[in-house]
């Protein structure tokens, strides 16, 4: 029916319109009961139906009379109360006059007319109760549908809150097991610390008891050692009191064969008149006795005489001796001048005899109509003095770092061979290759001698580590540098330059290392002093050869070749440093051992006899290396110094040398005619230039 499907239509509208999308609050749940009792009380009819009627079926006013109308639009204009609330038309039909006790109206038309409204409002009525139920009806489905969804909204809600229980259940139940698991670790944690701090703790014992083995052996070993010193000591004073006896005895057979030589200074010529060269070599007899005299006072007051006492009374002895030979030198010269004059006189009365002639025989002269005059043939007081200072020095220093050598602890054993290699293996580096690597090896070795660490075999090392470690490195530094010389010059005539350098500009900065430099050169080649041992009575001849320089290995002595070839290389590398200093030091102090010592050695090997094949190989290695710079240093007396050699040495050599060892002679005699021929002395090969230092 069109009447149906307009109330459903005015349903929907309803629904659509304001008031039907109003939301309802939740807070209705909590009064939910009087809710659920408005949908179960009797239905009413809503105030709003006659208002739906009105306005919701308009059609039915088109049917209504002008009075009617206004009536309606009286009911409506209700609308513009305060209230908003429009009155139900159904309402207003009970109080409408056909109903009982309603006043009459007057005149006869009013009953028409309420005949005629009767029925339309009859029908309305009809119409709005059909309204008013579908209505009833619409809110009751709506209120049903409320009910359906609130019911499941609480289901809703009732399953999350189970839901959410049991998640809250189950997170309960993994914070109890994860709580339970740590205590679990950290019980396990503190079982495995307690375990560990055991563990450690017994480890600790164990070191601590080991340390203390190790601190008791140390402490054994220093007693040891303490005791070993003492008894050292002990023995180093019984043997300086023997050798202090030693000492005082030869002093007192030195001072009985200096007062038997003074005797027979004395009776030289004393039935003559004595001239004043004598008395002057008398007098300088009584000086030096009275000199050793004063010696073997002051010995027996404080103690015992010392290796310089006794260096101071040799040399007495030894001038005595010369003063002894002068002063016969003297007489044989006045014995010889009263020969020629009684020759004289002889001649003269000859003459007066003119049948009587005789020749007078002439005096012995040596080569070149020259008389012939003794050399010395042992080394200058003073040089031989030095060269016993020297040999002293390097002793000492031995007996210094005597601690270092002779232990047996094995960690001061790898002290004593890393500090040897860090001192040997950078002089073994040396080369002519550059002047830069020459610099690193020399700031290596300048370090090592100033206490700072270097690297060595990659490890650091200093000799900071020992208390005798300086005094070794410095030995040991010495000795390595001569045996280069004995070794790699020998092989190697160049070598001999970079070699030098380095050696002239430690020595300048560390004084103690050129003296144990001097010290060791001396001992290997005897010749660099220049001294020529002599041999003593009661001397092995295996201890004299070894003190010429000869290498003396199971009885068997070293062929000269090879003698002559190691000390013709250490010659040049002393001839080397005495020319050389180290470019990056200070200009302003002098060399520490310059060419005035070579000047010096030349000037005393020619005053000594030379040696067979020796001095003739020395003297040509030396003037090779040092003659340029000799040259250049004295000039004139250098050239007068080469004549010399070649007018009045050249014979002597020449003289003792066999026609098999005549190679080392002409050599040499070559080199010095080419020499004077040219007035010059050529640079030797592999001198360092400064393109060398540039590179």
């Amino acid at each position: 029916m069109p009447s149906e499907s307009r109330c459903w239509e005015t349903l929907q509208a309803l629904r659509s319109s304001d008031k039907g999308r109003l939301c309802y609050h939740r807070d209705w749940l909590l009064r939910g009961e009087d809710v659920l009792e408005e949908c179960v009380s009797t239905p009413q009819l809503s105030s709003y139906a006659g208002w739906v009627v009105d306005h919701v079926l308009p059609h039915t006013q088109e049917n209504l009379s002008p009075s009617e109308t206004s009536t309606s639009s009286r009911s409506t204009s209700g609308l513009d109360q305060p209230s908003f609330v429009p009155k139900s038309p159904i309402r207003s039909l009970a109080f409408s006059p056909a109903s009982p006790g309603t006043p009459a109206t007057p005149g006869g038309t009013k009953g028409k007319h309420e005949s005629q409204h009767t029925e339309p409002m009859l029908l309305q009525s009809s119409r709005g109760i059909k309204v008013e139920g579908c209505i009833r009806m619409y809110e009751l489905v709506h209120r049903m549908r409320g009910t359906e969804g609130l019911r499941l909204w609480q289901e809703e809600q009732e399953r999350k809150v189970r839901a959410l229980s049991e998640m809250a259940s189950e997170q309960l139940k993994r914070f109890d097991e994860r709580k339970e698991l740590k205590h679990h670790k950290e019980f396990q944690d503190l079982r495995e610390m307690m375990e560990k701090s055991s563990r450690e703790a017994l480890g600790q014992q164990e070191k601590l008891k080991a340390e203390h083995r190790h601190r008791a052996k140390i402490v054994n070993l220093k007693l040891w050692e303490a005791e070993q010193q003492r008894l050292k000591q002990v023995e180093q004073e019984r043997l300086r009191r023997e050798e202090g006896q030693v000492r005082l005895r030869s002093l007192y057979a030195l001072q009985e064969e200096l007062l038997h030589l003074n005797q027979q200074l004395d009776s030289v010529g004393q039935h003559r008149d004595l001239k004043v060269d004598l008395l002057a070599l008398r007098s300088r007899g009584n000086q030096l006795c009275g000199l050793i005299s004063g010696i073997i006072r002051t010995t027996s007051e404080n103690g015992f005489p010392t290796a310089e006492d006794q260096a101071v009374a040799e040399s007495a002895l030894q001038e005595m001796r010369d003063l002894l030979t002068d002063a016969r030198a003297c007489e044989d010269k006045r014995r010889q001048e009263e020969e020629e004059a009684q020759v004289k006189r002889q001649e003269a009365q000859m003459q007066q005899r003119p049948e009587v002639r005789k020749e007078c025989p002439a005096p012995s002269q040596g080569p070149g109509g020259k008389r012939s005059e003794d050399l010395q043939v042992k080394v200058q007081d003073s040089t031989m003095q030095w060269y016993q200072q020297l040999q002293e020095a390097s002793r000492q220093c031995v007996l210094a770092f005597e601690g270092l050598t002779s232990s047996k602890d094995s960690q001061v054993k790898k002290i004593k061979m890393d500090l040897q290699k860090a001192a040997t293996i950078p002089v073994s580096q040396i080369s002519t290759i550059a002047g830069s690597k020459l610099k690193e090896i020399f700031d290596k070795i300048h370090n090592l001698l100033s206490g700072k660490p270097v690297q060595s075999g990659g490890r650091s090392v200093s000799v900071t580590l020992n208390p005798q470690g300086l005094d070794f490195v410095q030995y040991k530094l010495a000795e390595k540098f001569v045996k280069q010389g004995e070794e790699e010059v020998a092989s190697h005539h160049e070598a001999a330059f970079p070699i030098a350098v380095v050696a002239s500009g430690i020595w300048e900065l560390h004084p103690r290392v050129g003296d144990l430099i001097l010290a060791h050169l001396h001992k290997n080649c005897p010749y660099s002093v220049p001294f020529y041992p002599a041999f003593r009575e009661g001397m092995a001849l295996e201890d004299y050869q070894r003190m010429l320089g000869y290498q003396v290995k199971d009885s068997k002595v070293e062929q000269q070749d090879n003698f002559l070839k190691r000390m013709s290389g250490m010659m040049r590398l002393y001839a080397a440093i005495i020319q050389l200093r180290w470019p990056y030091g200070t200009r302003q102090e002098v060399h520490p051992h310059g060419l005035n010592h070579g000047w010096r050695w030349l000037a005393q090997i020619l005053n000594m006899e030379p040696l067979s094949d020796v001095t003739a190989t020395l003297l040509f290695d030396f003037l090779e290396v040092c003659g340029n710079a000799l040259m250049k240093q004295y000039q004139a007396q250098f050239w007068k110094m080469m004549l010399l050699i070649k007018e009045d040495y050249f014979p002597r050599i020449e003289a003792i040398t066999s026609s098999g060892q005549m190679g080392s002679f002409i050599r040499l005699k070559q080199f010095l005619e080419k020499c004077l021929q040219r007035k010059e002395i050529p640079v030797p090969k592999g001198f360092l230039t400064s393109s060398f230092w540039r590179s």
